[in-house]
């Protein structure tokens, strides 16, 4: 069965980025259409894979991080507005039977993501 999973690394620190708010989205005809908010866990995942079964369908998605709350949260001093404070990564899902994670490498000035397994 497909399923949607990501986590969150805080690469500045080494460790999990933990309470993170994510926002999920399905774009449909260029309009963004709101599924769900989760928040990652003390091991910077969501409790339970975003999206599974018949709620997974091939199509494109974006996951919104709001890593500037996280990022002011752990104390980390930067200018206001910061560098990185929402972070939207837009992906398509092709086949949906398989299993797509995202997830987010995080340090207050950079990110990077990937599809991992």
């Amino acid at each position: 069965m497909g399923r949607l999973t990501t986590h969150v690394l805080d690469t500045a620190k080494g460790q999990p980025g933990q309470g993170i708010a994510i926002e999920v989205f399905q774009l449909v005809n260029s309009e963004r259409h709101h599924l769900s908010t989760v928040t990652t866990n003390s091991d910077g995942r969501c409790d339970s894979p975003i999206l599974e079964g018949d709620a997974f369908t091939a199509g494109e998605y974006e996951l919104v991080f709001h890593a500037g709350d996280y990022l002011r949260a752990q104390g980390v001093e930067a200018n206001e507005p910061r560098f990185l404070d929402v972070i939207p990564l837009r992906f398509g899902v092709a086949d949906a039977s398989q299993h797509y994670h995202v997830p987010l490498l995080l340090s207050p000035y950079g990110y990077s993501t990937y599809r991992g397994s």
